[in-house]
């Protein structure tokens, strides 16, 4: 490999939310950390001279995007993913959630209901709730070890008052890459039911070779022009801490209400200047490390599957299809989710996702991070192993 992802790299006191807020969030400061998504390797050469480069400047005033900014992002998404965007769909946001929040605040009232599909990335909870409109859960199939959507559930789970379903695609927590039949069917049920769809897409640059990412708005000029999609280079170049994304809205009346809620009333316009010298950068140059960083990451899931279904009996591991999280089903230890946490926390000293937190379907799960050189996964399997080990010994 001509990237080094084995390399050891020290977050802790760079202001890391993932190494350096463990006793905030976690109780204990000694904790491996394999929660939050984002990754333990350098982004690539190409983005970190890019930033460098900027910040010999030695001017950072206000910033506007320019022309090449965007074809960029337009080039990329047609080459990774067969979907010719246009610029003017393009509408510049300060991260994913953000945007969902103002999708929300644009597109809904207060008491409109919005459907997720649980379990789920928590944020979307809040983003909901916090706007004052109501959430409306469609929990997904667990079936041999594989997830499905419910489709006949979420048709009995809208009403007139449901007018929005944020989908996640590729799916976090459960590593779901959804096919094109999946996403048609999904499509034509929000057809029917007068539903706008906002799509997470910001983990479609990490699918593995076994499967396709299809972008939920490129199926059809009709599901287009009920979709928001949201997409940013953040996991997939680890630079989720320059907040900046992309969210791609082909129907004329939705575009300007986004955008006037973003631009006009929140006064959102201008970016963060070093994440927009990243996005151009890694989206211009940064092809060669994402094929490597994809077989690495695919080489670290399939090593902890084996891991786990040879070392940890009781622990069953969904395979993901995409995304560099894997969910793991602990339900079989006969643990309650707090005494779950606390054998995570307290005895195999390792810092997982609560599964609870996810909403409906996750207790008695728990979310681990595989973005990391592969001895620290080693570590973080053995350390679940020994405590698991202890667990059934006493």
């Amino acid at each position: 490999m001509k990237y080094d992802f084995d390399e050891i790299i020290n977050r802790r006191g760079t202001s890391s939310y993932k190494w350096d807020k463990l006793k905030e969030l976690f109780g204990r400061d000694e904790l491996l950390p394999m929660w939050v998504a984002d990754m333990d390797f350098k982004s690539p050469p190409a983005v970190i001279e890019a930033l460098t480069e900027r910040a010999k400047h030695g001017v950072f005033g206000y910033t506007a995007r320019s022309d090449e900014f965007y074809q960029s992002f337009m080039d990329w998404v047609m080459e990774k993913h067969g979907w010719r965007i246009k610029k003017r769909w393009v509408v510049d946001s300060p991260g994913v959630v953000p945007a969902i929040a103002i999708a929300i605040q644009a597109f809904t009232n207060p008491g409109d209901k919005i459907l997720v599909q649980t379990p789920v990335y928590y944020p979307f909870f809040d983003v909901i709730k916090n706007n004052n409109r109501k959430l409306v859960t469609n929990e997904l199939l667990y079936v041999n070890g594989h997830y499905e959507m419910d489709f006949n559930a979420l048709e009995s789970e809208i009403d007139g008052k449901t007018k929005m379903l944020i989908l996640c695609n590729p799916h976090n927590p459960v590593g779901r890459v959804w096919s094109k039949t999946e996403l048609k069917k999904l499509g034509e049920i929000c057809l029917r039911k007068g539903i706008i769809v906002v799509s997470d897409e910001i983990h479609s640059d990490i699918v593995y070779s076994e499967s396709k990412h299809t972008p939920f708005a490129s199926i059809s000029n009709d599901l287009a022009e009920i979709s928001i999609t949201c997409m940013a280079p953040s996991k997939t170049f680890n630079i989720a801490g320059l907040e900046t994304s992309l969210t791609i809205i082909p129907n004329n009346e939705l575009r300007k209400s986004f955008e006037g809620r973003l631009y006009d009333q929140l006064s959102l316009k201008l970016g963060n200047i070093f994440g927009i010298y990243a996005t151009e950068a890694a989206y211009r140059h940064g092809k060669e490390w994402l094929d490597e960083l994809l077989d690495y990451l695919e080489d670290n899931r399939n090593f902890a599957i084996e891991y786990i279904n040879d070392n940890i009996p009781g622990v069953k591991p969904v395979r993901p299809e995409g995304t560099y999280l894997m969910w793991l089903d602990f339900r079989e230890l006969g643990l309650s989710d707090k005494e779950l946490q606390r054998l995570m926390i307290h005895k195999a000293g390792i810092a997982l996702t609560h599964g609870p937190v996810f909403g409906k379907g996750g207790e008695g799960f728990q979310r681990l991070n595989f973005a990391c050189p592969r001895t620290l996964l080693k570590r973080g399997l053995k350390m679940i192993e020994r405590a698991v080990k202890e667990l059934k010994d006493d």
